[in-house]
């Protein structure tokens, strides 16, 4: 593994960081410079602690927005793989003709979320 000397909010940390993972990590850490320092330029707020805190929690409220959307938008499309008359009647013949179409889809889905199952 290798490291990374990074800085945010005008500090210096070195980071590990895993094989062909550089990109990511610094993209992250920019995210987090860039959210934290909002907060301190805001002004009402001084301690390093508690500006990482506030960032931390509109970064995860953020991902958890992103992963919902992300959620509807594979309900949708799963639902449309799907012909009207196999959603309408479970037990038509139509149905098992989709459950292929649906595991394709699933596997479409999982492999352009990559590794870590999110699309960022």
């Amino acid at each position: 593994m290798k490291q990374l000397d990074v800085q945010i909010m005008g500090q210096s940390y070195l980071l590990g960081c895993p094989e062909g993972g550089d990109a990511r990590l610094l993209d992250a850490v920019e995210k987090v410079d860039a959210a934290m320092c909002k907060i301190r330029d805001a002004g009402k707020i001084k301690a390093r602690d508690r500006i990482a805190v506030l960032a931390a929690l509109n970064l995860a409220f953020e991902l958890s927005e992103l992963e919902g959307n992300a959620l509807k938008v594979s309900r949708s499309a799963a639902s449309a793989a799907i012909p009207p008359t196999a959603r309408t009647d479970p037990s038509s013949s139509q149905s098992d003709a989709a459950q292929p179409q649906l595991a394709a889809l699933l596997q479409r889905l999982d492999s352009a979320l990559g590794v870590d199952g999110r699309l960022l």
